[in-house]
């Protein structure tokens, strides 16, 4: 089977051969044999194997914009790479090819035969980010969260190379996942996907708080952090619950944190087929009520419109960074306007 046996360390024993992996808020009880709902953690005679550790599914060098950071190092590039299987199970998932490798992860009598990807050390993971010229390595197509000592022991050597990190998350980590990654940690994008426990519940079999609290402790540990919200028409589209999100963000995060709000489309989604296109309006209507909650960098995602993916001046409204897609014109001096000088919030 595919990893590398007691390469987990994110585990305590609660019985004989039975254990609770730590990785997630989950904190799956995990019998001998078994994996936990992520399908990647299994336990093998009492210690965690961590079935992807040195497997990569998928790698590629992308714009940052991508990921999406938007006050991250823009125009850079960062070394993208991602492994098998979720924590959580959303309808709405695009990458659930790999995040959701069978109906029933706890099916283990099938993963003999699955396709875990292919080798890619911690060590070669770094090396071709800096061959490619890549400012950073995301940690992304999948959870993160779930392959934490691959994810770690990948961070430390980028660490000591120049090389930041930046994953892309659900936010569902326990607090000894950011205890190790924080100080090697750059920037983070985490999905807040609705303000509704029962979506949460019901879409990803998940719970909203634990989410919400560790956005709040890595504003305090001042990681950089960006904000995602997928619009899906008559499931998180509602403007009370989307105003509850902007709130959020502006009086527990900051009126600074970027909030991506990006449009469904259910042609490349799980189970959500039948779901129509968000339209353009739902986006804008989204974007005015963030606006009016005070928040400064609002940003559409999977819509055609070059004014609501634009970075502009806080105080005096000037278009610091232009963009159109993944290209960008930036009319900025080290992050600051070049009409005002006034410092736009983020990494530059």
């Amino acid at each position: 089977m595919a990893g590398m046996k007691d390469k987990a360390v994110l585990y305590k024993k609660i019985g004989d051969k039975k254990l609770q992996c730590q990785a997630c808020n989950h904190f799956c009880v995990i019998e001998n044999g078994n994996v936990g709902i992520c399908g990647v953690r299994k336990n093998s005679d009492g210690k965690i194997n961590l079935l992807v550790y040195g497997r990569a599914i998928g790698s590629n060098i992308d714009p940052i914009e991508k990921k999406p950071f938007f006050h991250f190092y823009p125009g850079s590039f960062a070394y993208s790479f991602g492994t098998m299987g979720c924590n959580f199970h959303c309808g709405n998932c695009q990458n659930f090819d790999i995040s959701q490798m069978f109906e029933s992860k706890g099916n283990i009598k099938n993963y003999e035969n699955l396709n875990w990807g292919y080798p890619l050390s911690p060590g070669k993971i770094v090396e071709n980010a800096i061959k490619n010229d890549c400012r950073s390595i995301a940690y992304t197509y999948n959870e993160p969260t779930i392959w934490t000592e691959y994810a770690l022991d990948t961070m430390k050597i980028a660490k000591k190379k120049g090389i930041k990190n930046v994953w892309v998350s659900n936010g569902y980590m326990s607090d000894k996942v950011l205890d190790a990654i924080i100080p090697y940690l750059n920037a983070i994008n985490i999905d807040i996907k609705s303000f509704d426990e029962s979506f949460y519940l019901k879409n990803c079999g998940a719970k909203l708080n634990p989410i919400l609290e560790n956005c709040k402790r890595l504003i305090k540990e001042k990681i950089w952090l960006e904000i995602t919200t997928l619009i899906i028409p008559g499931m998180s589209d509602n403007k009370d619950m989307l105003r509850k999100i902007a709130k959020f963000i502006k009086n527990e995060l900051g009126d600074f944190v970027p909030w991506h709000l990006s449009a469904f489309s259910g042609l490349i989604s799980w189970k959500l087929k039948n779901v129509p296109h968000t339209p353009q309006r739902t986006i804008e209507k989204a974007y005015e009520i963030g606006k009016r909650e005070g928040l400064k960098n609002i940003y559409s995602g999977n819509v055609l419109d070059s004014d609501m993916e634009d970075t502009f001046c806080s105080n005096c409204g000037f278009k610091v960074i232009d963009r159109t897609g993944y290209d960008i014109q930036r009319s900025d001096k080290n992050g600051k306007c070049l009409k005002c000088g006034t410092e736009v919030e983020g990494r530059f």
